[in-house]
């Protein structure tokens, strides 16, 4: 497997393969890098990324066609270990599951199944779409009128956004004002601060990596742990920025779940996403 090349991301997310292996399981040793996280935890997309990496590079299929992670324990920035246990691989699709521990004490971290495919050669199908592109709808903001999130208050907690150059709609972003809009929807345009082209792995991080919709209804704007987040990639991206749309529907104890939807700048519905994860606390 080949990378996009000599990105910030992309060393952020490298694995080594160790030599040699035990039958269908293959390790990879990887370093979580610091800057990637929200109030000093780790991002899950960020981590869903380097998992990624290591699942592609052991079944040599390039796109987690969909994935579903556990997320175990918070993690810091320190080297990792990734163990990938390949269970299938056919002439589509691959599948596989992969365990992130900490190096040094053998916690782990996530654990992720997945099945990979390579979706640039991909036999296809039909395509039938029963909702237009919200990216193409009057009522979704214009990439020109988005604000850029890094050098905002929002790279106070989630130190992640130093790297990118996610735009938030600013209808959807006054709660850094502490003026909530009622609606727990966070809309906005993904896409990275020195370039690098959105492929699928870099869409595994986009899941991810918006301020959670439910910071715009009655609830704090602190940190929101995912317990479980399932990705789809539905296409490989075109050329420029991902249009990103994140909701909520319902906070039922203490928990809550968030839906994705990221669209292409052809207006091709290119991931989904949904995570449970545990509602903010003051």
């Amino acid at each position: 497997m080949t990378s996009q090349g000599d990105f910030t991301f992309d060393r952020a997310i490298a694995v080594v393969r160790r030599a040699g292996a035990d039958g269908s399981r293959v390790v990879f040793d990887a370093m979580v890098n610091p800057g990637w996280d929200i109030m000093g935890n780790a991002n899950g997309g960020y981590l869903l990324a380097i998992v990624g990496r290591a699942l592609s590079e052991a079944t040599g299929r390039p796109d987690c066609v969909t994935s579903t992670t556990h997320y175990l324990a918070p993690c810091p920035a320190e080297p990792v270990v990734i163990e990938v246990d390949v269970v299938r691989s056919g002439r589509r699709f691959a599948t596989a599951i992969a365990s992130m521990r900490l190096a040094d004490s053998g916690r782990e971290i996530v654990r992720t199944m997945a099945t990979l495919g390579d979706l640039a050669n991909d036999p296809g199908g039909p395509t039938l779409m029963f909702d237009g592109s919200p990216a193409r709808g009057p009522g979704y903001p214009r990439y020109e009128d988005c604000f850029v999130a890094g050098g905002s208050m929002i790279t106070d907690f989630a130190h992640l956004h130093q790297f990118l150059g996610t735009r938030l709609d600013p209808r959807a972003a006054r709660f850094r004002e502490g003026i909530k809009s009622g609606e727990p929807v966070m809309r906005g345009w993904f896409e990275f601060k020195d370039d690098r082209p959105v492929d699928s792995l870099a869409l595994m991080l986009a899941a991810d990596a918006f301020p959670p919709a439910v910071f715009n209804v009655d609830l704090a704007a602190a940190w929101v742990p995912t317990v479980e987040m399932t990705v789809h990639i539905r296409a490989v991206p075109a050329p420029g920025p991902v249009a990103c749309e994140f909701t909520t529907r319902y906070v039922q104890n203490g928990l809550l779940e968030e839906d994705g939807t990221l669209w292409d700048s052809a207006g091709t519905l290119v991931a989904q996403s949904r995570q449970l994860a545990l509602a903010p606390r003051s």
